[in-house]
């Protein structure tokens, strides 16, 4: 297994080691998420950090969105700047534990942070806490990056293979709308839960 656990986390808040965090809300996912009529959609950002695409969200009336984090250190400043937050919906631990379930789920930087012996579990985890109909959306690295620690990188052709068996293929391509150092190095994916999954 991998020593990438809470403690990691945290002090890499305390350290101010957060090389992940752009300042704002990443384009890529507000954008799309704000394409969505429906409000009272149950909206899921794992490994939150700062959490600014959540503050955006909320405040654009998305009042069912949640955010889960392993380190304590990424709620205290979202909760600076969006007191009006729940609590109920700021989760203090780990993904994996999670057993609700969500219409859309964000991803932004959660995928790279976990050891790579993960990414079957990841996929697994996220089809089971999408209801039926589903979607998963977000950029992934399509970036080697490092092997050793987080942010951990790969391939479109293999992260392909953990997803394509339990979930409709929406969208796998190269990010149209990445911050400036990432553009040709993000895919923007929505992959949608089947009605009916055998």
């Amino acid at each position: 297994m991998n020593n990438w656990d809470e403690n990691y986390w945290q002090e890499r808040w305390e350290e101010g080691q957060t090389g992940w965090d752009i300042g704002y809300a990443s384009p890529a996912l507000t954008e799309y998420a704000k394409g969505f009529d429906n409000k009272n959609l149950r909206i899921l950002i794992p490994g939150c950090g700062n959490a600014y695409e959540a503050e955006e969200l909320y405040k654009a009336g998305y009042k069912n969105t949640f955010v889960v984090d392993l380190a304590h250190g990424a709620f205290e400043s979202f909760k600076e700047r969006c007191p009006a937050f729940p609590d109920e919906n700021m989760i203090l631990g780990n993904f994996f534990d999670l057993n609700d379930h969500y219409d859309l789920i964000l991803e932004q930087t959660f995928f790279c942070a976990l050891d790579p012996s993960l990414r079957h579990a990841y996929a697994k985890k996220m089809h089971e806490l999408l209801v039926p109909g589903g979607t998963l959306a977000g950029v992934l690295f399509d970036d080697l990056l490092f092997t050793d620690h987080p942010p951990f990188g790969g391939t479109k052709n293999e992260y392909l293979t953990y997803f394509e068996d339990l979930f409709e293929i929406k969208t796998f391509e190269t990010a149209r709308n990445s911050i400036e150092p990432r553009k040709g190095r993000e895919l923007f994916i929505e992959l949608k839960k089947p009605v009916h999954f055998d």
